[in-house]
């Protein structure tokens, strides 16, 4: 697909940005953060509002390289593009990319992150809970077993990650239990999952983020995830045009 950005993409749409993976280390995260569009420059640059975390500015340096993940009515689009400039517009803070690969239709939808402040618990599998993982992939949970408290600040069809005033080693193996409102009913998940990746906030000392991934979810659950995350955005736009 030639770079047609002004056909998929429009000011508002939103735009996930994640660091390009070839200027990370092995088996490092890599960072994302959400946006929206401000403008189609042309069909090979666009101007970005400089994402947030938390009220607070997240500064991309020019000359960097990140996967923009752009949600339109068509569906969802992936390019690669650098930073070829960042300037603040009045009140608004402003990145510039340039592409530097096709846009193309990207097929995990599923994948968007809500982003959220929802009341989690937690613990490490057992022994015997990872011994059945690893046997038949059946979820073998023991009832009862102490939890610990935590946040969740974005969630999707894959994965979540949350902040607690404590760290699980990455690589482990968690409980993540929570609940959401889905058909207008309240259900629990209890869910395994793997934690990709662990680190203190500058902002926040003895506060942790973790990023977690799924393990052996069923298919089920995964699509009531979605569709919360889809009926909480369409809330929320409803909200914001005050309908």
């Amino acid at each position: 697909m030639a770079n047609l950005l002004s056909k998929y993409v429009i000011p508002g749409c939103r735009v996930d940005l994640q660091e390009a993976e070839r200027f990370k280390s092995d088996g490092e995260a890599r960072r994302s953060y959400q946006s929206q569009v401000i403008d189609v420059l042309s069909d090979d640059r666009v101007e970005i509002a400089m994402p947030m975390e938390r009220s607070r500015l997240i500064l991309l340096p020019v000359d960097g390289e990140y996967d923009l993940y752009f949600y339109s009515d068509s569906g969802l689009y992936q390019c690669y593009a650098r930073v070829v400039d960042r300037y603040k517009n009045n009140s608004m803070y402003v990145l510039v990319f340039d592409l530097i690969s096709n846009l193309r239709k990207h097929q995990r939808r599923e994948y968007y992150r809500f982003s959220c402040a929802l009341e989690m618990s937690s613990r490490e599998l057992q022994e015997e809970e990872e011994a059945a993982l690893a046997g038949d992939g059946e979820r073998v949970l023991m009832p009862q077993l102490p939890l610990k408290s935590s946040v969740i600040v974005d969630i999707s069809g894959g994965g979540l990650r949350f902040v607690a005033n404590y760290a699980y080693e990455p690589q482990s193996l968690i409980l993540c239990r929570y609940s959401l409102l889905v058909a207008g009913e309240t259900k629990e998940y209890n869910l395994v999952g793997k934690v990709l990746n662990v680190r203190e906030l500058e902002s926040r000392k003895g506060v942790f983020e973790h990023r977690v991934q799924y393990i052996n979810m069923d298919d089920g659950e995964r699509e009531e995830i979605i569709k919360y995350i889809f009926d909480e955005e369409r809330r929320t736009l409803k909200n914001q045009k005050g309908e």
